[in-house]
């Protein structure tokens, strides 16, 4: 949606969905706003909880049964295991969607991995699609009057316009633009702890044949796992870049990171974003 800063300030309802790359700030800035007056609906948990669990918790039990231990514990009923996601740990899923690469150093075949990339996505536009159900839940049963959308990072790359159309028409779309010393701390970040992240399918196979055809890998097999997502981070951060302001520019607004940063409560946050909506009208 769009409105004047006026009108953002009177406002006694707002939705807000924040957008941009893992690590830009969005979770940390919506968890510095009031609990008792914001509904932080967090899209990676949805994901987690609703839509991947399943995966989620069968990929683990499998992993089980290849200890003889486990296996006889999960198969006599003895244990049971079971998802701990929260907003801010978010590692079951990062441990399902996996690495591409060499399967003893723990990747996933092509195939496995691009099967798991789809149902990301499709789990990703049903999250967001859940958005204005849970401004209705937040307002009706919570009693929250306003409401963060905390969306993933790969928001960007859904190419579904109905879900943009969507987030726009019942939030304020803000998007969180990372400065140069703040990509360069991203990219040191992939480096030392490459996180498995989720790439359109296009953009996959280009860069996967263009790092083997590079190392000289005949196979994915061969493929050092954390070494193709160190190597690819910079190219999909630079790819989503584009994505990220063009659905700026269409549906809502920018914000710095390094502003973002600067945000220590909520009146902080509501005076930022109501100066983003003077400076562009």
């Amino acid at each position: 949606m769009k409105m004047s800063a006026k009108e953002f300030l009177t406002c006694d309802k707002k939705q807000i969905t924040l957008l941009g790359m893992s690590g830009a700030g969005k979770t940390t800035l919506a968890n510095k706003l009031s609990q008792k007056k914001w509904f932080h609906y967090s899209g990676d948990y949805r994901i987690g909880t609703q839509y991947l669990s399943e995966h989620i918790l069968d990929n683990i039990k499998q992993q089980a049964m290849d200890v003889p231990f486990l296996k006889d514990l999960l198969v006599s009923d003895s244990i049971y295991i079971c998802n701990n996601i929260t907003v801010d740990n978010l590692t079951p899923i990062s441990s399902y969607m996996g690495k591409i690469g060499n399967p003893e150093l723990g990747g996933l075949a092509l195939k496995t991995f691009k099967n798991r990339q789809l149902l990301h996505l499709q789990a990703e536009i049903a999250a967001m699609k859940d958005v204005p159900k849970f401004i209705k839940k937040a307002q009706n049963i919570y009693g929250y009057n306003h409401f963060i959308n905390d969306a993933g990072g790969s928001v960007c790359e859904l190419n579904d316009p109905e879900v943009l159309n969507l987030l726009a028409q019942h939030t304020l779309i803000i998007y969180i633009k990372t400065s140069e010393d703040q990509e360069q701390l991203l990219f040191e970040r992939a480096q030392q702890d490459p996180k498995p992240l989720y790439y359109r399918a296009d953009f996959l196979d280009d860069n996967l044949k263009a790092f083997m055809d590079e190392f000289h890998y005949r196979c994915t097999e061969q493929i050092p796992p954390n070494e193709f997502v160190s190597w690819i981070f910079p190219k999909l951060f630079h790819a989503r870049l584009p994505r990220y302001q063009a659905i700026a520019d269409q549906y809502g607004y920018t914000v710095d990171a390094s502003a973002v940063a600067q945000v220590k409560n909520e009146d902080e946050f509501i005076k930022l974003i109501a100066q983003t909506l003077d400076h562009d009208s």
